[in-house]
C-alpha cells in the first residue's frame, strides 16, 4: 500500500492535522515557558530532563504540567 500524500487527504484531515499541530506547538511553548520561570525548587526532578522530555510529543508537556510542578 503507497503512502498517502497531503493531496490525497480530505480537508478534514488536513485540518485535523493542521490543528493538532497547533495544539501541540503551543502546549509545548507554554510548558517550555512555565519551566524558564519556575526555580528549580518548584520542580519535580532536573529542569533539563523536562527540556528534553518535551520532544516527546504531546506526552512531556502533558507530563510536565500533571507532574513536574510543584
Amino acid at each position: 500500500m503507497a503512502k498517502k500524500q497531503w493531496s490525497d487527504l480530505t480537508t478534514m484531515q488536513r485540518r485535523a492535522i493542521v490543528v493538532g499541530g497547533v495544539l501541540e506547538t503551543v502546549l509545548t511553548a507554554a510548558a517550555m515557558r512555565d519551566l524558564k520561570g519556575r526555580s528549580a525548587q518548584e520542580v519535580r526532578g532536573p529542569k533539563a530532563a523536562w527540556a528534553l522530555a518535551f520532544a516527546v510529543q504531546p506526552f512531556g508537556p502533558i507530563a510536565y504540567f500533571a507532574i513536574a510542578r510543584r
